[in-house]
């Protein structure tokens, strides 16, 4: 399987548009890519100034919502409480299965987590095990201000004591003029975890491509590590 999973250290920090850039400079250099989000939850909420996290996916990609993700929810809640709440749960062997048909039918396929690494998608079964079955590189996505080291350093040292292989530290959205804030806590994050962090800028529906060619796509996707056989 080849492609990338992004998580964040937290819900909110930027982890859809992060994908949804990745996929769209995919798509602009001709890949055929398909975007996968085991579910989403907060459809209930007002719309913000970005789509519902499948929509968004799906036009970069060209696919149906439906495809992106294939559990929806109204309470912005975790996904198993939502599950839970809309009168179900979330199989994680139909999640495992979902992801892997989408990588079928594509040439590249990115996986957008849900909140952190350890939010519950069902109970005994987080995002970090997700991530662990599908075996593919991660990317953390992180706020760039204040309090971010904290998170990211704990979000990247859960994802090693799991085996998993952290590519890269994404800092969105990242200003046209970062503070002295902001810069040293690139720098540090780089030296704590011994990680590339890189900077995605504030961008638009109509520059997410733009925004992703600027990451070394290439690099990470050469990473992709054969995934185990079930």
């Amino acid at each position: 399987m080849r492609g990338l999973f992004v998580t964040g250290t937290d819900t909110g920090v930027g982890k859809t548009v992060l994908a949804a850039a990745l996929c769209a400079a995919l798509v602009a250099r001709g890949e055929r890519v398909a975007a996968f989000k085991p579910a989403v939850t907060g459809l209930d909420e007002k719309p913000g100034d970005w789509p519902p996290d499948h929509e968004l996916l799906a036009s970069v990609t060209g696919r149906a919502p439906s495809e992106v993700s294939p559990n929806l929810f109204g309470p912005a809640a975790s996904p198993h409480l939502a599950a839970e709440l809309a009168g179900g749960e979330l199989v994680p062997a139909e999640l495992d299965s979902a992801a892997r048909a989408a990588a079928d039918r594509a040439d590249v396929l990115v996986v957008e987590g849900v909140g952190g690494l350890l939010v519950p998608l069902a109970p005994g079964y987080s995002v970090r095990d997700l991530c662990s079955e599908l075996g593919l590189p991660l990317l953390v996505a992180a706020r760039p201000g204040l309090g971010t080291i904290n998170h990211t350093l704990l979000t990247v040292e859960a994802a090693r004591t799991a085996g998993l292989e952290v590519a890269a530290v994404v800092l969105t959205p990242w200003p046209a003029q970062p503070s002295r804030v902001e810069q040293s806590n690139r720098v540090t994050i780089e030296q704590a975890t011994g990680l590339p962090v890189h900077p995605l800028p504030t961008t638009t529906r109509e520059g997410l491509a733009e925004a992703g060619t600027r990451l070394p796509l290439s690099q990470w996707l050469d990473s992709t590590r054969q995934t185990p056989t079930p």
